[in-house]
């Protein structure tokens, strides 16, 4: 074992720091001895004392007694660390009360024992000051021991800064004695793999840095031992997966305590670890010229432990093309992205979520409207997006997979409902993996076997559903398990998700500004509109103000930081007290359990703003207990140096997400400032209360209804699907073309080419194959008597139609538009013929005998709700222009006509009922009445049917009753 040098800088700091704890442990009682005595009285006081003026002298008493308290507190703070730094055991107990003295206590007692023989490897350096909280690291023989600690940095923390403060002064002359980078066969250094030790596992980063002065070098570790045997008979194949026993041969210039020379006699090894390090150095010829993979992954093989670290899914890697679906979309169309963001077209959960909500945003103005003023309301036509807002919504339509999200959701709903079946607690899950279809859950800690159909994992903390057996997953009545899971981004074809409520202490994120601001508004979008959470609270700070719009009831932002500090403070002592009161252990019994409260819905904090020095001292003492009571931060900070985090991640200029004691380097998920202004404004757009009262938005397209407007091409999409004025095409390709001509027919703003394949090949097409649809497509489609095509492109690259190729669609909302707003506005006459021809056009619900399998892409779509809307609209307006007179029975077969296309609307059964009873026939209303009821199930009749009905017929329940 080689001895390390101690530099002059060692010993300087040493000598202050003995300065320093004579001061505060000798001088600071002998100075207030002397100089103002004991403050305290002889005697018991009477109760005169009490009443007596509080004099200079008193107050200088009480001041005293307040120092000689601190007094007592720090030397209780320096004799807890000196007794845990000499016997290099466990963790330091901690002082209640003592915070930054007892952290004072820690960096002293270190740079004093620093010269010592083992200082190096127990203490953090000074240079870390206010960046360890309870590290330490006790020594070993011929292995690192790591500190029981919270996650794997805190390692680093613990030994990293204080063995670089010593292995650099000794660094240069040692290099010398070993002659190079390479040592040889006579003086071969060998470190072995230690077993988990709390939640701390080795990994060859760690390694690297303790002993070659730099985590990047562990390539150089990797290259030295690939594919060689090990003792347990397997071989080291890449970078992340290493296990407790195996042997490493180090380079020649590794350092440190806890290496093993060879072929010294090395008494402080057992003698079957030194046949295992000889039986391994007769192999070190082997493969070493051959070439290895970097470090792309993140996790070890162990046998039992718990999780400390996010681990890549043991399992074979997909073939090229055999990824996730909408990865094989996007790269095999990229030559064809003009336009599209790329950071929403790799974010597929992300895409979905916000696709998701943005449809029920926009829904929720249709229904709004629908109850306003018959005729001409805004709302009936959303506005269409343009520019960049444009470019982000044909993003989010290529990039998004709800498939995915849905069988996410589902599995982890029937994950619960199972263990809950079982009476079995749900187990603390870090990190979720989505690789080549597969769910894979990270466990803080085992959890025994996970119920069918999940299965074991790569070892014990691992749970795993293939993508077949979560496709068998219904829909369950369960609480979300799991609501904080956020993705990160991409390792390979894996993508990440971290849990961030279950994370037991602060998540930082380092880098530059623009950086950081893409990935905290990317986590907030995701968390904000993912669709495997319930409820949750979004608490952002320092940015994203104009986030709001994307979910209201869940994001909430505050201006600073003490703000936050005050609100977390609260937040965290209710839910401590609430789970106390309900006798559970953490948010994860009460979420799923049988009470299922929804008071245990996350909190999520985005910190985008650096915090001061105490700030991050305060967040760090309220996250130490954040994963029991569902809290989660995610903390930015521009130096990377946060005290209490237990994860630390920074962002590159290049994209890339690293978090290297964690073992992973991620292509992370984005949302740059531009997309983000456009995901919003989509959002602002589609809100029901902006601008309410303004004029009705005329249709996108609106064609001539005169008899000289005929069509070339005439499509019926309003009831079955038909074609008039083309052939049809002959053999299988039919049906797809049919497809996207319904596609082209529903948006007449345009369709960008990658929005149809993708709609068309959900899973992905090549180039090729779209472009010969396309040309196909053109030929079917004809040219127009002039010879333009009626296929053809705009400015932007984007596929229209032609005018002379027109929808029933089309027409009905023509005929509406001009029924209101144009000509019938000032014509009764006209208004009731233009409303007749619309409601004749009403043969069914939209594309109704469209194939199973096909026409996925509606589910990304308004106009299922538009549709019945638009139809009741019609129907409304028809009855009132008969009811004006009086003609009843014409009111009811308009009504009648619209309910077979919209029958859940509530307005048409009202004015159905108002007209029935206009007939004056008693018994036809209470037929009508019992009609509604049975349609209306086990849920009855809505408040205002009921009220309508007692306005209308005050015995209807009496004859319902006595119907039957």
């Amino acid at each position: 074992m080689r001895i390390r040098r101690r530099s002059f800088g060692d010993f300087v700091k040493a000598f202050f720091a003995f300065l320093a704890l004579a001061v505060l442990l000798v001088g600071v009682p002998g100075a207030l001895a002397t100089q103002i005595g004991w403050p305290l009285p002889d005697g018991v006081p009477s109760f005169d004392w009490l009443q007596q003026e509080i004099t200079v002298h008193t107050f200088l008493n009480i001041l005293t007694v307040i120092v000689w308290l601190a007094w007592a507190q720090f030397t209780a703070c320096v004799l807890v660390e000196m007794k845990a730094a000499l016997s290099g055991v466990g963790v330091p107990g901690r002082v209640p009360g003592a915070g930054p003295s007892q952290l004072l206590a820690r960096q002293l007692v270190a740079a004093l024992l620093l010269v010592g023989a083992t200082a190096a490897s127990f203490t953090p350096g000074l240079s870390q000051l206010g960046n360890g909280y309870d590290a330490n690291q006790k020594p070993t023989v011929a292995a690192a021991q790591a500190t029981p600690g919270i996650f794997a940095q805190q390692q680093e923390q613990a030994s990293g800064a204080a063995a670089a403060l010593a292995e650099q002064a000794s660094h240069a002359a040692a290099h010398a004695d070993a002659g190079g980078s390479t040592a040889k066969q006579g003086d071969t250094k060998f470190y072995r793999i230690q077993p988990p030790e709390g939640r701390h596992h080795d990994s060859l980063w760690e390694i690297a840095q303790r002993h070659l002065g730099d985590g990047r070098r562990y390539k150089e570790i990797f290259e030295l031992n690939k594919d060689r045997v090990q003792p347990d008979g397997s071989k080291l194949s890449e970078a992340s997966l290493i296990r407790p026993g195996w042997i490493m041969e180090m380079p020649g210039d590794a350092r440190g305590g806890d290496l093993v020379e060879m072929p010294d006699e090395a008494p402080h090894v057992s003698p079957d670890v030194q046949q295992q390090i000889s039986d391994y150095a007769r192999t070190g010829d082997h493969a070493q010229g051959s070439g290895g993979s970097g470090a792309q992954g993140g996790g070890h093989e162990h046998a039992g432990g718990g999780a400390t670290q996010v681990s890549v899914p043991d399992q074979q890697r997909p073939a090229p093309g055999t990824g996730h679906q909408q990865a094989t979309a996007v790269g095999a169309e990229s030559d064809s992205s003009f336009g599209l963001p790329e950071a929403l077209l790799t974010a597929p959960l992300l895409a979905a979520g916000l696709l998701g909500a943005l449809g029920r945003r926009r829904r929720q103005a249709l229904w709004q409207s629908a109850f306003g003023a018959v005729g001409g309301r805004r709302g009936m036509e959303p506005p269409t997006p343009s520019g960049d807002a444009q470019d982000v919504q044909d993003a989010l339509l290529v990039g998004a997979d709800p498939e995915g999200v849905r069988l996410l959701d589902r599995s982890l709903r029937g994950l619960a409902a199972s263990l809950a079946e079982e009476s079995r607690a749900l187990p603390v899950v870090y990190a979720a993996w989505l690789s080549n279809g597969d769910l894979h859950l990270q466990l803080a800690q085992p959890a025994g076997k996970p119920p069918a159909p999940w299965q074991q994992g790569q070892d014990q903390t691992f749970w795993m559903l293939s993508r077949t057996d979560a496709e068998r997953y219904e829909d369950t009545d369960t609480a979300a398990p799991y609501p904080g899971l956020v993705s990160l981004g991409t390792m390979d074809d894996s993508r990440l998700l971290l849990n961030l409520e279950a994370v037991p202490g602060i998540v930082s994120l380092s880098g530059r500004e623009a950086d950081r601001a893409a990935v905290f508004a990317s986590v907030a979008a995701e968390l904000a509109t993912n669709g495997w959470s319930d409820r949750m609270t979004i608490t952002l700070v320092g940015f994203g103000e104009d986030l709001t719009p994307l979910a209201p009831n869940r994001i909430r932002h505050l201006e600073d930081i003490e703000a936050l500090v005050e609100t977390m403070e609260a937040e965290t002592r209710q839910r401590r007290g609430a789970l106390g009161a309900a006798g559970h252990d953490s948010v994860l019994t009460g979420r799923t359990g049988p009470a299922q409260h929804t008071r245990w819905a996350p909190h999520l904090v985005l910190l985008a703003a650096q915090p001061s020095a105490e700030d991050a001292v305060t967040l760090a003492e309220l996250a130490a207990d954040a994963g029991r009571l569902g809290i989660g931060y995610l903390v930015g900070t521009e130096t990377g140096d946060l005290p209490g985090a237990a994860w630390e991640m920074e962002i590159t200029g290049e994209g890339k997400l690293l978090a290297p004691l964690l073992g992973l380097e991620l292509d992370a998920q984005l949302l740059p400032v531009a997309q983000q202004r456009a995901v919003v404004e989509l959002f602002v757009e589609a809100d029901p209360e902006r601008d309410g009262d303004g004029p009705a938005t005329a249709p996108p397209f609106l064609v001539d209804i005169s008899e000289q407007g005929r069509p070339a091409v005439y499509a019926r999409l309003v009831g079955p699907y038909e074609i008039i004025g083309l052939d049809t095409p002959d053999g299988e390709r039919s049906a797809l073309l049919h497809e996207a001509l319904a596609l082209l027919l529903l948006h007449r703003e345009g369709v960008h080419p990658r929005v149809l394949s993708s709609a068309l090949w959900p899973r992905g097409v090549t180039d090729d194959v779209r472009n010969a649809l396309l040309d196909r497509l053109r030929i079917w489609l004809g040219t127009d008597p002039d010879g333009t095509p009626r296929l053809g492109r705009d400015a932007s690259g984007r596929l229209t139609l032609a005018k002379t190729v027109v929808s029933d669609l089309d027409v009905l909302r023509s005929l509406y538009h001009e029924a209101t707003q144009g000509k019938g506005v000032g014509s009764r006459a006209v208004r009731g013929r233009l409303l007749t021809d619309a409601l004749v056009l009403v043969r069914g619900p939209l594309l109704a005998d469209r194939p199973e399998g096909r026409y996925r892409w509606l589910t990304h779509e308004i106009v299922d709700a538009q549709l019945p809307l638009l139809v009741a609209d019609t129907g409304l307006a028809l009855c009132e222009f008969h009811m004006e007179k009086d003609r009843a029975e014409k009111a009811i077969e308009a009504l009648n006509a619209a309910l077979r296309t919209a029958p859940a609307d509530e307005r048409l059964w009202h004015e159905l009922l108002r007209a029935t009873h206009s007939t004056g026939d008693a018994d036809r209303l209470t037929e009508l009445a019992t009609d509604l009821i049975g349609r209306s199930g086990a849920r009855g009749l809505p408040p205002r049917t009921e009220a309508l009905l007692d306005e209308l017929l005050p015995t209807w329940r009496d004859a319902i009753a006595a119907v039957g």
